[in-house]
């Protein structure tokens, strides 16, 4: 199975589907807090519905040509969120990171240190040339993991989700291979 070291208690890993319980509850601890950006949250609706998300992420590896898309974030043993590529364009080689974190596992830095592998990762394995996350134009803690990152901030794409019944503005961030690369040495 994937998995990969971010620190001595954050690792990412792929999903399997004895992982649907703890997903599941995970996911309905943090449904108000997740609900306010999330729009897919009020689908999680029992265990079954994990199980068909994980088995859904776990085929996806043959449409990537065997990368994994979507990764558990384990922090100190326990499940604490999701985070991986929303979408792989392998035609242009960039990639769209999406991530969530429950609510009890907030402000440890555990998403910042996710994105940073996954851009490693990104770059490095898959051999990606640009990498996105895109933030609710109002969602400041979500847009303070790219910011961090030294992202650069490329624009807003208006109206492009709707959420609970309100479309919402996304900004765009964008990081280049050679940034990345440069960045890091």
């Amino acid at each position: 199975m994937f998995t990969y070291e971010v620190n001595e208690d954050l690792y990412l890993r792929m999903y399997t589907v004895d992982d649907a319980e703890e997903l599941y509850n995970l996911i309905e601890e943090s449904k108000d807090y997740l609900r306010e950006w999330l729009a897919w949250v009020d689908y999680n609706t029992d265990v079954e519905g994990s199980k068909a998300f994980i088995e859904g992420t776990i085929k996806s590896l043959v449409d990537t040509g065997g990368f994994p898309k979507t990764l558990a974030m384990i922090y100190k043993g326990e499940l604490a969120g999701t985070i991986g590529f929303n979408e792989i364009n392998r035609t242009h080689d960039y990639a769209t990171i999406g991530y969530w974190l429950s609510e009890k596992h907030q402000k440890k830095g555990i998403v910042t240190e996710a994105c940073r592998a996954i851009l490693d990762y990104g770059f490095d394995t898959i051999r990606l040339n640009r990498i996105e996350i895109r933030a609710a134009s109002r969602n400041k803690k979500s847009q303070g993991v790219p910011e961090r990152l030294g992202f650069t901030k490329e624009g807003i794409i208006r109206q492009v989700e709707k959420v609970n019944g309100e479309y919402v503005d996304h900004v765009v961030y964008g990081m280049l291979k050679n940034e990345w690369k440069n960045g890091r040495s």
